[in-house]
């Protein structure tokens, strides 16, 4: 079940919800949103991370200091005060996190949505959105590297995380996107430990 609020009051939500609106347009018309073929759906990635679960979306927006503080965490500048996360609920109790996370590979987006079990840790990261030539998108096997790890200096490319040859700029936008995605986590629990 997914509940959302739908009643944007300042300009960054206004421009949240008019492009998510050109984006579902696109999807009820058939059209897909990637260059790169067959992605997998909101919707469809919740369930299969989390099955059996119920989904409550939100809208967060992040002071000013909490940017900074996740944007030092991360290692990697947090574009935007507007989150979107899900809460993964079973029997009323919260069993894990999913965050969506757009941002720019080379000209184009891509958006990513990187589900958290309860703890934290990294469960899936699943491409939803890549608008960039198929040729620089990862394989959905490269993400698969991510599975269980949580924020710390490893999690970079060339340690924890291997590098995507011919596709440098894709990998390097996933790394920050999943360290940017931990770090507003840790935040929003209040859970940062330096």
């Amino acid at each position: 079940m997914f509940n959302i609020d739908v009643a944007p009051t300042s300009r960054v939500s206004r421009l949240f919800f008019r492009n998510l609106r050109g984006l579902l347009l696109l999807i009820f018309m058939g059209v897909s949103p990637s260059v790169a073929g067959e992605l997998i759906g909101r919707e469809e990635a919740l369930a299969s991370v989390f099955p059996g679960a119920e989904f409550k979306a939100e809208r967060i927006f992040l002071t000013e200091q909490q940017r900074k503080e996740a944007a030092n965490l991360a290692g990697t500048e947090v574009p935007s005060a507007l989150i979107a996360r899900y809460l993964a609920l079973k029997e009323g109790h919260i069993i894990g996190y999913a965050y969506v996370d757009t941002h720019i590979v080379r000209t184009k987006k891509e958006s990513l949505l990187i589900s958290l079990d309860e703890k934290g840790r990294v469960k899936r990261v699943e491409v939803i959105v890549f608008t960039e030539p198929r040729e620089y998108q990862a394989p959905p096997e490269w993400y698969k590297q991510y599975q269980g790890k949580s924020l710390d200096e490893e999690l970079n490319l060339h340690r924890a995380i291997r590098p995507l040859a011919g596709a440098t700029l894709t990998s390097i936008a996933a790394n920050q996107a999943v360290r940017r995605v931990l770090a507003i986590h840790q935040i929003l629990q209040g859970d940062i430990h330096p």
